[in-house]
């Protein structure tokens, strides 16, 4: 038996419907809750949240699966308010204990103090720009991808805390030009794809 956190981390501001990110929190919950190999607990930034209880959910968790849109490059604001008070929280109880570094010699080590060593993580994000911004010579993010570029400190974050990556999935254009549809079936493949696998290490 596994267990699974899924994290919405979309939430109300101006005009963000959150449909999207939405539609991927359901059908993560739907597919995990269809197993009798998986239990999971779930959280919606935009519903509010007890701090300490997050903490005990990550320490509860075998994989943590998050979902966001991107906004002006970055996670949502009230998403980033989340994670630095749960983990703050998380501080020497059971998330991490230091950055890893001795007094001795503070220029190594850092970022080995986490205490969630041995689990895993999935990340979605939901983007306005296109693919090509990212993979096309001369183009806004001059060839730097999602995960090395605006990404890299939310994986940063992660292994910070010892998890390790499974995925990250990126969703282009979801303003204009994508569909959908295809998205969210190719989301829901990428699900039974990974964890058919997993199934027959994970009994």
């Amino acid at each position: 038996m596994k267990n699974i956190l899924i994290i919405n981390g979309w939430h109300t501001f101006a005009g963000s419907k959150g449909t999207f990110n939405k539609s991927l929190f359901k059908i993560s919950t739907s597919f995990f809750n269809t197993s009798d190999m998986y239990t999971i607990k779930t959280t919606e930034i935009d519903n509010g949240y007890h701090i300490e209880d997050e903490v005990l959910k990550f320490i509860w968790s075998d994989i943590v699966i998050y979902h966001t849109p991107i906004w002006w490059f970055s996670i949502p604001f009230n998403f980033k308010k989340y994670l630095d008070e749960v983990l703050t929280a998380g501080y020497k109880n059971g998330m991490w204990e230091s950055d890893g570094r001795t007094a001795k010699n503070p220029e190594i080590n850092y970022g080995t103090g986490g205490l969630l060593t041995g689990k895993k993580y999935i990340l979605t994000t939901s983007w306005n720009a296109p693919k090509g911004a990212f993979i096309l010579p001369n183009e806004f993010f001059n060839e730097i991808s999602v995960d090395n570029g605006p990404m890299s400190g939310f994986h940063g974050m992660n292994k910070y805390l010892g998890l390790q990556r499974i995925a990250s999935l990126q969703f282009h254009d979801i303003e204009k030009n994508a569909n959908a549809n295809q998205e969210l079936e190719n989301y829901t493949l990428f699900l039974e794809h990974y964890f058919s696998k997993q199934k027959i290490t994970t009994n």
